[in-house]
């Protein structure tokens, strides 16, 4: 028996993707690029090393950025109806993001099962709400995520 496959896709439906079994990790990022970017509050984004990703239909467009400390990150969308698909990232390259929101079934990211892990909370809205219990840091990751994050109380 195989990993899962999940399914996703753009609005339009000319970008469609798969990814294979359980995202690496799931960040919850609530930094303000990130809010800028989404349109949200926040970006949920689980990541898979980028071999579990594959684009089925269509072609990303790819947009590179820097961030604060001068590491690229290159957003990936759809050229026709410019939903965001994901990105991959200097810091990680070898991880393919997704937007979960993208997904077929975007009930398959839990928090039960995945290691969450909630970032910039500094720049939260007051009306959002950020779990008691998971694992919450001020800024971004750490560069070792192994790492015990701090929790939140």
């Amino acid at each position: 028996m195989g990993e899962t496959i999940h399914a996703g896709g753009c609005v339009c439906g000319d970008i469609r993707y798969t990814v294979t079994g359980d995202p690496d990790i799931v960040v919850v990022c609530h930094c303000e690029w990130c809010q800028r970017r989404t349109g949200s509050a926040f970006a949920m984004i689980p990541k898979w090393e980028q071999s579990s990703f594959a684009l089925t239909a269509g072609l990303l467009t790819t947009y590179r950025t820097f961030n604060d400390s001068g590491r690229w990150l290159d957003l990936q969308f759809c050229a026709r109806c410019g939903t965001n698909i994901g990105f991959t990232q200097e810091r990680r390259a070898t991880a393919q993001a997704i937007d979960a929101g993208t997904l077929d079934d975007p009930s398959i990211i839990d928090r039960d099962k995945h290691d969450f892990r909630y970032i910039y909370v500094r720049s939260h809205q007051d009306w959002t709400e950020i779990p008691k219990g998971e694992a919450v840091y001020d800024g971004g990751l750490p560069d070792d995520v192994s790492e015990p994050p701090p929790k939140r109380q």
